[in-house]
């Protein structure tokens, strides 16, 4: 039997994914594919950081020099949403932090270890995808398949008011998401569109309050699949926008960033892949000068495989 290929899900991404409240900033190629109904995915991955702010661009810190160290777990299940097919899945990400950043004309240390906010997303595919059971997507090949999803971050990391740079970002956000895949013998094209929105962070950094406007996002995937069932994708994702204010102050921190990965995932067996992800900042108005480099194991079960 085949190798059977559905998103991947990793801070990677870039991200890059990355553990990180600005999910913009993820890069993500598969995340809009078809998978057989009732088949479920764990995820465990690795990622780390070097550069510029990797989990939040608008922070109004300069020169930042921060390095991350990520840890996370996930879990998915394919979905039959009245006929069509969807997804849910959960990521719970750990993260160690260390560096340094300017503030104010001071450099400011900063150390710490905790778990990063949680993230919760329901995708479903509107067309060119229906629900399938195992039987059925043997016999599948894929076209255009347009779908949507939304995901939702719960601030519930290491968050400490005293400290401007923390893990967690004592706010809630949620990513509407639009995406298109479009396959032609073993090439895919996918293109994502996505708004950011943030609530208020009623507690910033001696108990001010920070906003933040939407930040909106564009991916572009290419991606080849081999007859191994490995596959390759070069990577891009575009954002812009998110400018931040603390206690109505607006800051000097709209984003204009671009930024570049590649993806390459093996098969193991049937049931195992691993994944291997790197991405780096290409153009940044504001600090998305980083540097990332991930790996991630995935084991999939049920739905008759």
């Amino acid at each position: 039997m085949r190798l059977i290929s559905v998103k991947s899900l990793c801070v990677f991404l870039a991200l890059a994914a990355v553990v990180s409240p600005a999910r913009a900033q993820d890069i993500e190629p598969r995340a809009y594919s078809n998978a057989p109904v009732g088949v479920n995915f764990v995820i465990a991955g690795y990622a780390a950081t070097r550069g510029g702010v990797a989990f939040d661009p608008s922070l109004p810190v300069s020169n930042p020099e921060l390095r991350t160290s990520n840890a996370l777990l996930a879990y998915a299940r394919v979905l039959d949403l009245w006929g069509k097919s969807g997804k849910f899945d959960v990521i719970l990400p750990y993260t160690h932090l260390s560096g340094s950043a300017d503030y104010q004309g001071q450099a400011l240390e900063r150390e710490a270890n905790g778990l990063a906010d949680p993230r919760f997303r329901v995708s479903v595919n509107f067309y060119g995808a229906p629900a399938l059971g195992l039987e059925g997507f043997r016999s599948y090949e894929q076209d255009l398949i347009v779908g949507a999803s939304l995901q939702v971050s719960a601030p519930a990391g290491q968050y400490d008011p005293s400290r401007l740079v923390n893990i967690g970002s004592h706010r809630w956000w949620f990513k509407p998401e639009l995406g298109i895949s479009q396959a032609k013998g073993p090439w895919t094209l996918e293109l994502t569109q996505a708004a950011t929105l943030y609530t208020d962070n009623t507690d910033f950094y001696g108990g001010r309050t920070r906003t933040q406007e939407p930040l909106y996002s564009t991916q572009v995937h290419v991606i080849y699949g081999f007859r191994s069932g490995a596959w390759a994708s070069l990577d891009a994702t575009w954002f812009a926008g998110g400018r931040s204010a603390i206690d109505r102050a607006l800051a000097n921190d709209l984003q204009q960033n671009w930024r570049l990965g590649g993806t390459l995932a093996l098969p193991i067996d049937h049931l195992d892949s691993i994944k291997l992800y790197a991405s780096r900042g290409v153009a940044s108005r504001t600090g998305n000068d980083f540097d990332l480099l991930g790996i991630a194991w995935q084991h999939r079960w049920g739905g008759g495989l």
